[in-house]
């Protein structure tokens, strides 16, 4: 992997991006150390840390903040706290110190004392924690992850405190554990190095390569709940730019290989050069992700942030199904049969997460159905299809998809057909994309599924009665509407007359 390096604007410019900040983040970190300095003594300071400081470095947004504070015992911090912020302050961990604080627009500010960790046991949660405000600045960041979350920032001075040299790291695009015998106590830190390579474009400098390996090959992740696994996951896919580089790592240092059996079995799966000259279908794989991590930041695609989600989850599965379809006929790799092969092994390796019931169904339908809106444009520009036929399979594959969004399918389909390295990938229109949109809003199938032609109060004009089988009946029609047997309200009445009248559909009467 290549980065190149970022140019950091001078730390000394923190306080004008800090000042650029939403103003009820902020003024609540403002007042809240103020009133922390009106405690008196040169210990007694509330300093912002972890994630807001780095991001403010590195010009990003800042939505949430936490700040830490020195030599205030627990009691009087809450005290103070409910004094500064009444009625919004919760408290997270009585022990050591924690507070969260909802402010007005969705920010968070969260709040704690330093704390100390002791390993006690297996796992992330292996630990006993304790607040301690008369804890060091260097202890206190000396126990964060990375070099480039240890960064530390008084919010009333501006000074950047930087004692694990965070900021040439930032610089260089270097991620380096801050504290090797602590980083390896918690082994979430495997996952959240996964994500801060992609998110941030760093790249593991090699002790902190070869401890990642060795936590892998241990099994340190093996006792990690699958909730923390996947918000690691979640923040991979959907705020990096590049998540190629996360999955990139996790195959370097072992974790694709021990834990991932369905990605593992990509490496190595030769594909057609005509069609795929990239290469094999993991590499190919990572091409599609980052494209698809390109199309999901483009606002006029009017993807929710579930359908996001989905997109993401969809291109990482689409071609799990070739490993077990791929096979040279008449010296040509193919790949027959690969999308519905897909299903089980996307499956498999959802479960390993827990995305919820709506992600690993749309995950499905993109990898059984991503070549279909090419497909169905090809045939319409071979000639194989009139434009009304065309219209019909849309209808038809909206039908079979649903509910998942056409959006999910179409945004995957173009992600696939980007993720590769023939010229016509880089044109600026997806053609294929385009007629299945235009297709959409002139059959008014823009907002989903048209209504059926029939309700169940014309079938009971024409003879069906309540219950089951009117849906049956329904099913019927539609199903002869998508393949243009029947196109009006009038045309289907008399297509049920004639399957009562032909006894090819027969109901009882109750």
């Amino acid at each position: 992997m290549i980065a190149s390096p970022k140019k950091i604007i001078d730390p000394a410019a923190f306080r004008g991006r800090f000042e650029a900040c939403a103003p009820v983040l902020r003024d609540a970190v403002t007042r809240l150390a103020e009133g922390v300095k009106k405690e008196g003594g040169g210990t007694v300071r509330a300093l912002l840390v972890g994630g807001a400081v780095r991001d403010l470095l590195l010009g990003r947004d800042v939505a949430d903040m936490d700040v830490e504070v020195y030599g205030i015992p627990a009691q009087r911090l809450q005290e103070m706290l409910e004094q500064l912020f009444p009625g919004r302050v919760y408290l997270v961990g009585a022990a050591f110190g924690v507070f969260k604080i909802p402010l007005d627009g969705g920010h968070d500010l969260d709040v704690s004392l330093p704390r100390r960790e002791s390993k006690i046991g297996k796992g992330h949660k292996g630990f006993t924690v304790e607040g301690d405000p008369t804890m060091s600045m260097e202890d206190a960041a000396r126990r964060r992850d990375f070099t480039v979350n240890s960064i530390m920032a008084d919010p009333l001075t501006s000074e950047v405190i930087d004692l694990f040299h965070g900021i040439a790291d930032l610089e260089a695009n270097i991620l380096r554990v801050t504290d090797a015998e602590a980083f390896g106590d918690d082994p979430l830190r495997v996952y959240r190095a996964v994500q801060f390579t992609a998110r941030f474009t760093l790249i593991p400098e090699q002790e902190t390569l070869a401890l990642l390996q060795k936590m892998v090959t241990r099994g340190d992740c093996d006792e990690l709940p699958k909730e923390r696994i996947t918000e690691e996951m979640r923040k991979l896919l959907l705020q990096a730019q590049q998540p190629s580089r996360g999955f990139a790592l996790m195959q370097e240092i072992g974790l694709i290989a021990r834990d991932y059996p369905e990605l593992q079995d990509l490496l190595g799966v030769n594909q057609e050069p005509d069609w795929h000259p990239e290469g094999d279908v993991w590499v190919h794989t990572l091409l599609v992700l980052d494209r698809a991590a390109a199309l999901i930041r483009q606002a006029d695609r009017g993807l929710l942030d579930d359908e996001a989600l989905h997109v993401m989850l969809g291109c990482l599965c689409h071609d799990l199904g070739k490993p077990i379809t791929t096979e040279v006929i008449d010296g040509r790799i193919r790949s027959r049969g690969h999308e519905p092969a897909g299903e089980a092994p996307t499956a498999s390796l959802l479960a390993r997460w827990c995305f919820g019931v709506e992600a690993e169904r749309a995950a499905i339908v993109v990898a059984t159905e991503h070549l279909k809106p090419g497909m169905l444009f090809r045939a319409l520009q071979e000639g194989k299809m009139t434009s009304e036929q065309y219209t019909n399979a849309v209808r038809k594959l909206l039908r079979r998809i649903h509910p998942v969004s056409w959006r999910v399918l179409v945004t995957s389909a173009e992600a696939d057909f980007r993720g590769r390295t023939l010229p016509e990938s880089s044109d600026p229109v997806y053609a294929a994309g385009d007629l299945f949109i235009q297709t959409l809003k002139s059959a008014n199938l823009e907002h989903g599924l048209p209504r059926p032609l029939l309700q169940g109060r014309d079938l009971l004009e024409i003879g069906i009665p309540p219950g089951p089988e009117m849906g049956r009946v329904i099913r019927l029609i539609e199903e002869a509407r998508d393949k243009g047997e029947v196109k009006t309200k009038k045309e289907a009445e008399k297509y049920v007359r004639n399957l009562l009248y032909h006894k090819i559909l027969i109901v009882k009467n109750t």
